[in-house]
């Protein structure tokens, strides 16, 4: 019998023998970032885009911030309006406002103004869209009468005012007299004529803060209100614990543009008070200064700066803050 054949491992052939071990992979290379191409209809819709937006931008630079610059630099001046020469001067116009006796009854004068038609025609706005929003007859009407004086022109407006409340032959002195009453001098008291210009503007932007404010009422989820009178919560509780909060948007939307339009305020004052006997707010004042017996035109362009920087950081804290407690849907 034939003993197997035993092959030593020593002795193995090359073809059984193990493989030596060889080197790993070299890793893929990664793919470098692809780089973009300035395609056909890339540079179709840019040039579009530019068709669009480059005549607004030229119309807000030439007439917004050209302007904006330059009566920043003329605030630096020593200038008489109308005068071929001018001194620099620095920041002296601002040093004279600010240590001059009328800066504070200006910046007086405009805050009082400010916050109390900013307040009052925010609140009875509020209430006039409490009542319009109800299914009545005769709302149509009612809401196009309530916002028509925010439309008509203010030169207007301040002339019909000024018929009534005129102490001589205003209408309200006609009814007064008619009572056995004297008219007071609307005009000639410093005092009462800020309180005559502030009535007069929060009845002619009364209507603004009001369709807004409808606006507001009219978008408010109806499954909501629903859910709460089931509950029973009153009319009142679901206006102050639901639709209040719910129109914080539109409230904080009203506030920067009643504000703004506010401090800014000048037909009415100009109509109603020309002198500017205790209504010279802010940029009243610049109008003064510039067009009125001084003619101080560089003067008169550090107060507009004054108002710019106002407004600037009125509307950077109210985004900044009022924003935070706004609650939207």
């Amino acid at each position: 019998m034939t003993a197997p054949l035993i092959h030593n491992s020593s002795t193995a052939p090359a073809d059984r023998l193990p493989a030596s071990p060889s080197a790993p992979p070299a890793p893929a290379s990664k793919p470098g970032p692809e780089r973009h191409r300035w395609s056909g209809r890339s540079r179709k819709d840019f040039l579009v885009f530019l068709a669009m937006a480059l005549p607004n931008l030229v119309l807000i630079g030439t007439f917004t911030y050209w302007p904006l610059i330059n009566n920043i630099y003329y605030s630096t001046l020593d200038w008489t309006l109308g005068s071929a020469s001018a001194t620099v001067v620095g920041l002296q116009n601002y040093v004279t406002f600010f240590t001059s006796e009328d800066a504070s009854k200006v910046l007086g004068t405009t805050a009082v103004f400010t916050l109390i038609t900013v307040g009052g025609s925010m609140v009875l706005g509020l209430l006039v869209a409490l009542a319009l929003n109800s299914k009545v007859r005769g709302t149509t009407f009612a809401r196009s009468a309530v916002f028509a004086p925010y439309v008509l022109s203010g030169v207007g407006v301040g002339l019909v005012w000024l018929f009534i409340f005129d102490p001589g032959y205003g209408v309200l002195a006609w009814i007064l007299r008619g009572m056995g009453q004297q008219s007071p001098q609307w005009i000639n008291d410093p005092q009462l004529s800020l309180v005559m210009v502030i009535i007069v503007y929060i009845w002619k932007n009364l209507g603004y803060c009001a369709v807004v404010y409808l606006a507001g009422l009219q978008s408010l989820p109806r499954d909501v209100m629903e859910a709460a009178a089931l509950d029973g919560a009153n009319g009142l509780r679901r206006f102050l614990n639901i639709s209040l909060p719910l129109l914080s948007p539109t409230t904080f939307f009203l506030l920067i543009t009643t504000m703004l339009s506010s401090l800014q305020a000048f037909d009415l004052i100009r109509i109603m008070t020309p002198l500017g006997n205790g209504t010279s707010t802010l940029i009243y004042e610049a109008y003064l200064q510039a067009f009125g017996a001084y003619n101080r035109a560089g003067y008169s362009a550090a107060i507009s700066v004054v108002l710019f920087a106002i407004l600037l950081v009125i509307t950077v804290l109210q985004l900044r803050f009022v924003e935070r407690k706004v609650h939207y849907s």
